[in-house]
């Protein structure tokens, strides 16, 4: 209900900003990308950005035509960095120590950037509240048609992650710069070291700065699509990595809870998902399966009462989300099967996954991808 309501009550307009627009580097790492490398330079290429933008690809051991495909786009301003095959923060921080500029804008190698993307993303970061060094930017589900899984998750992106980040940002606290499409001060990454070693870098990275005292914000207008997993097994790793991400930034960044300021004020509603993912899954999942067989003592009938809830949260994010892509020339797909999956089926997909992750986080499993990231 407080999401709903922060969402209902956002009233902030997208301001523009009058001063000079500085140059940035764009960080690439990249692993065996040969499919989508081109297709990410390419909307690289036709940025409308009013300063230089610097590009960096880490080649992180790639066995396949990355490089090539990435060399044939013609791109200007371009080094190539190569990289032995490891961690994607590894990567990241060797094309740190090499970036020429004060702002360094990270993307995923199957990222799809809109043409005033970069643009909207420094609008956000330069016009906001002193402290503020870094700004995430909205990420949708771009191989929505390739699998039933991306179907589902292209609302998940739409709705739920969408709103969750807007509403952090009225708080000036967004919890997750993710390195699909972030912009970050460089000084600042400098001052925590850069991007961590473990599963969930982007998320502990973020929290190291919330620690420090900084903003991070959110720029709604900053848009661009990245490759969703496609099978079940690829979403149930991801969503595992994501849950252990936010246990390693718990673990590393303690005192964050001692920080009692505004940009802060999300993570202790991160402490209740946890508590209520386990209750889920502990509890409620349990009782929906007794009351299939006629045991009523924890879910009865009265549980379908949720579901109007449920259509009615998703209805007015649908509502706002579809305006923001109808501002930006965009037009919302039908995915009415993957609504409908989505709203009554999605937390029961993806809380196994979250469990696995908080458990794997807490009897210190081996930290691997379980992808071709590994």
């Amino acid at each position: 209900m407080f999401l709903l309501v922060s969402y209902l009550t956002d009233q902030r307009k997208n301001k523009a900003y009058l001063g000079d627009y500085p140059p940035l580097t764009v960080l690439i790492a990249a692993y065996n990308e040969e499919n989508s490398i081109a297709f990410t330079f390419n909307s690289l290429k036709n940025q409308n950005y009013p300063a230089p933008i610097e590009i960096i690809l880490i080649d992180d051991g790639s066995s396949d035509k990355t490089i090539e495909q990435a060399l044939g786009v013609g791109l200007k301003s371009l080094l190539i960095l190569n990289a032995q095959h490891g961690r994607k923060a590894a990567a990241l921080n060797i094309g740190l120590r090499q970036a020429s500029t004060e702002y360094i804008v990270t993307i995923d190698a199957d990222t799809y950037l809109k043409p005033e993307a970069i643009l909207q993303l420094m609008i956000k970061l330069l016009n906001g509240p002193p402290g503020t060094v870094a700004c995430a930017g909205s990420v949708y589900v771009k191989n929505s048609r390739a699998s039933l899984m991306t179907r589902i998750q292209e609302w998940d992106y739409f709705h739920a992650i969408a709103a969750i980040k807007r509403s952090q940002s009225m708080y000036q606290g967004t919890l997750v710069a993710q390195g699909a499409f972030s912009v970050y001060m460089k000084k600042a990454l400098i001052e925590v070291n850069g991007w961590p070693h473990g599963v969930g870098e982007d998320i502990v990275l973020t929290w190291a700065l919330l620690s420090k005292g900084y903003r991070i914000d959110f720029a709604e207008y900053a848009i661009s699509f990245t490759n969703a997993p496609e099978t079940y097994q690829q979403f149930f790793f991801q969503r595992s990595h994501w849950a252990r991400g936010l246990l390693e930034a718990f673990r590393q960044h303690p005192q964050v809870l001692r920080n009692f300021k505004l940009p802060t004020f999300y993570i202790y509603w991160n402490l209740f998902f946890i508590i209520f993912d386990n209750i889920f899954f502990f509890v409620f999942i349990p009782g929906i399966i007794a009351a299939c067989f006629g045991h009523f003592y924890i879910a009865g009938p009265m549980t379908l009462a949720v579901l109007p809830l449920g259509f009615l949260n998703n209805l007015i994010f649908y509502i706002g989300q579809r305006e923001l892509f109808k501002l930006n020339g965009l037009r919302v797909r039908k995915n009415i099967l993957g609504f409908i999956i989505y709203v009554l089926c999605y937390q029961f997909l993806m809380n196994p996954a979250v469990i696995y992750g908080y458990l794997s986080e807490w009897f210190h499993r081996k930290k691997t991808w379980g992808t071709k990231e590994e």
